[in-house]
């Protein structure tokens, strides 16, 4: 019974061991991959580079991520929950307070998702800049990627229960309400089609400003861009959450 429980604890510390191992390379390749991808962009993600870095056989690595697709997934999945958790807890901290501040939760969204990129623009610009040749993402990236939308769903959800209606109410085209409804589903939002159309055109405008900045475009016409895009989430804002002097006009 002795040797059996002693064996049992061994094969438990091993399994351990080996399961710390496997995390620790794992995240050493994602880190080479990441750096790749700053100096050539993700679609030159090189394996066979990462194990010789490494000092492992070129096989081996293929026992971590069986394919360049692979191995791109789980960046493509990291970068989203790191974007989704960042601008869950800004949403959060400012709901904690007052869950009705539609405007405040959504410019602290964007400053948090604007912030996020500037420090890992690599990152961003795997989610949302030029797509990867022959690369098709699969579902293990649905869930991950919902997280950021689902923030501003319910920020807009908030909005439709106050009685919230943009600054410039949109004609809803025949035919969107069907796939409006299909993204209201996500969070069972409480948000108008009018008031989810608003809400897309300000989240399009909100990457757009970020992708912008990020890639240079106001590059000796804008001094402090930083500045800039304050401004820019705060006005964003207001065009789907105005203020009552706003709503007057």
């Amino acid at each position: 019974m002795l040797s059996f429980r002693c064996d049992a604890r061994y094969a438990a510390l091993v399994t351990g061991v080996r399961a710390r191992v496997r995390a620790e390379l794992t995240a050493e390749i994602k880190a080479i991959a990441r750096r790749q991808i700053a100096e050539d962009g993700p679609a030159n993600i090189n394996l066979r580079a990462i194990a010789r870095e490494l000092g492992m056989v070129s096989s081996a690595i293929y026992r971590y991520f069986a394919s360049r697709d692979e191995l791109l997934t789980a960046l493509l999945v990291d970068a989203y929950n790191d974007l989704g958790e960042i601008t869950e807890r800004a949403d959060a901290a400012v709901a904690e307070v007052d869950p009705t501040d539609v405007e405040g939760r959504f410019v602290a969204v964007a400053t948090a998702a604007y912030a996020w990129a500037r420090a890992e623009p690599n990152q961003y610009l795997l989610l949302f800049g030029t797509p990867v040749p022959g690369y098709s993402a699969p579902t293990d990236t649905v869930a991950p990627a919902t997280r950021f939308t689902s923030v501003l769903l319910r920020i807009l959800d908030e909005a439709g229960r106050l009685g919230a209606r943009p600054v410039v109410v949109p004609a809803v085209p025949p035919g969107v309400p069907d796939d409006l409804q299909r993204v209201r589903d996500l969070t069972a939002t409480a948000a108008s089609d009018e008031l989810m159309l608003a809400g897309m055109q300000v989240w399009t405008a909100l990457f757009g400003a970020i992708s912008f900045i990020l890639n240079g475009q106001f590059r000796n016409v804008i001094g402090d861009v930083d500045a800039m895009f304050a401004e820019f989430a705060r006005m964003l804002a207001r065009q789907v959450f105005p203020h009552e002097s706003d709503a007057r006009r």
